[in-house]
């Protein structure tokens, strides 16, 4: 899928009315103001910082949401609606429709070039997401980033810089960050259970019950509680080999089951009690309570 500028459809004799023409009887799909895919594609980040970057003047590295995105990091929708670059030096931030432009020191260490487009490092990306992102998404990307290889010692030293503006908040994503969790939606759901105040779970606990050993998103193993964050990715991950998603249903229940027999209670919840920590608050306090 290639992004075609306005120069470019210009340059093939397709003139601004004829432009119009196109996006309106929905042959060309507009990505931005001066770049279109055809309607057959559907646009993505990608395309959009195709549409954007060469709009810019050099310098200009792809930084935040945007470097995260093409990092593979777990990213929230919202904040892939614009660009985010950064510019080496010092000076005020812009944002504009399209594109939030960040004026910061960014020393050549922290840039790297992949599939043709200057970005961030890794180590880079993931403070700068934990400086200017929201946690819960913050957090998902350290958790992921250290899945995939980046050190601890990688991490530490990116937060080294006293100075910079959301450095503590950056700290409080590296103090919470933990490889163990699985999918972005554990991620969040360990932040919202910090926020709220209540016990840190442990993460990945395993279960051994009748010759079966069962493993959880998260336990309270001194109150014998267990929280399951239910996904559709999860259980599609879940499937084996000529399984059905009734299988793995049937499997969740059996596993349920036997560890609620065993004396253990179970609290599942989704992305919408995470995405309202009030919800999840009401599901998780009063099973820990009673269990204590």
């Amino acid at each position: 899928m290639s992004v075609r500028l306005t120069r470019d459809l210009n340059a093939e004799g397709i003139g601004s009315s004829a432009i119009r023409r196109l996006v309106h009887e929905e042959k060309l799909t507009r990505v931005r103001r001066g770049g279109f895919v055809t309607a057959d594609e559907t646009a993505d980040h990608r395309q959009l910082i195709d549409a954007t970057m060469p709009r810019l003047s050099s310098g200009h590295v792809l930084s935040h949401a945007s470097a995260a995105w093409l990092h593979g990091l777990p990213t929230e929708a919202a904040a892939l609606s614009v660009v985010t670059v950064t510019k080496p030096g010092r000076g005020g931030n812009s944002v504009g429709p399209y594109l939030h432009r960040y004026r910061t020191p960014l020393p050549d260490d922290d840039i790297e070039t992949a599939d043709g487009l200057e970005r961030t490092t890794l180590a880079r990306t993931v403070v700068d997401v934990g400086r200017c992102g929201d946690l819960g998404f913050a957090v998902a990307a350290a958790d992921a980033a250290l899945r995939r290889g980046l050190s601890r010692d990688q991490l530490t030293a990116h937060l080294q810089v006293s100075r910079r503006h959301g450095i503590k908040r950056a700290r409080i994503m590296a103090e919470l960050a933990d490889p163990r969790s699985e999918s972005p939606g554990e991620s969040l759901s360990r932040v919202a259970i910090w926020r709220l105040g209540l016990p840190a779970p442990a993460v990945q606990f395993e279960i051994a019950i009748g010759g079966r050993t069962y493993r959880t998103d998260f336990a309270w193993p001194d109150l014998r509680v267990v929280g399951e964050f239910d996904g559709k990715v999860k259980y599609g991950a879940l499937l084996r080999p000529g399984e059905s998603a009734d299988d793995v249903v049937m499997r969740e229940k059996r596993r349920e089951a036997d560890l609620r027999a065993a004396g253990w209670w179970v609290v599942r919840w989704t992305y919408a009690d995470v995405l309202k920590p009030a919800l999840l608050e009401r599901l998780l306090r009063p099973a820990l309570f009673r269990a204590a």
